[in-house]
């Protein structure tokens, strides 16, 4: 049985043709895969058919990609689902605003197959694999982040974190007041099989500090990130 023979996977685009082309290659390698053509009608797919992955184009009628996603962020049973963008569109700010919106990963426009496959079977890998040794509690002053429920308490008050943003936030108070450059953290949170811009961790940095506050996460000009206790 192939790994990805549990994932189901909603693709979400309104070219026929793309629609076709993914879903017999996807379905060959082992995914069970639905399709909606806009993302009104992917929002209500989704709930129904529960994808663990959703390929989503960004550009469509009635209801675009981003606007979608950050409604299927906003629904419980879709904050950890991983969202990947298809798009003809490369400009920086098509993928800010993928990102804002909650997305994990961008894929341009024409899409080859094995390269998509091959994004996919790598976030299956790191979803099959995540280390045990993450399940543990950080207290950090009035925060508390624990791994193993995925949970946020400030000041025994929980705040509810995306998976990505979740990660980003475990990963520098593991080791607080160290500084970790914008490469590490793509490469500890995002993996190096996925191929996002460096303006990504500044997105999910600001997310984060939106709810958690200001004075946990600093900013080292020129450097990168550390979490704060000074």
């Amino acid at each position: 049985m192939q790994t990805s023979d549990r994932y189901k996977i909603l693709l979400v685009d309104d070219e026929p043709d793309i629609i076709e082309l993914l879903q017999y290659n996807l379905t060959k390698e082992g995914y069970t895969v639905a399709h909606a053509e806009n993302g009104k009608e992917a929002l209500e797919k989704a709930q129904k058919f529960g994808p663990d992955i959703i390929l989503m184009d960004v550009m469509m009628p009635v209801m675009d990609g981003i606007a979608a996603c950050r409604k299927l962020r906003e629904l419980p049973a879709f904050k950890d689902t991983f969202i990947l963008f298809l798009t003809a569109r490369s400009e920086e700010f098509s993928e800010v605003a993928a990102f804002e919106a909650g997305a994990d990963d961008f894929i341009t426009k024409p899409i080859k197959p094995r390269a998509l496959l091959s994004r996919l079977a790598a976030y299956v890998r790191r979803d099959i694999n995540q280390s045990p040794e993450l399940n543990e509690v950080i207290q950090l002053g009035d925060l508390r982040i624990d791994r193993t429920s995925f949970s946020v308490f400030k000041n025994d008050v929980k705040i509810t974190l995306p998976k990505k943003e979740f990660e980003l936030l475990a990963f520098l108070a593991t080791t607080p007041n160290k500084v970790f450059s914008r490469e590490e953290l793509l490469n500890n949170i995002w993996g190096t099989d996925v191929f996002v811009i460096a303006r990504t961790v500044d997105v999910h940095i600001r997310k984060v500090r939106e709810k958690i506050g200001e004075d946990h996460i600093k900013t080292i000009k020129g450097v990168g990130y550390k979490f704060n206790t000074d």
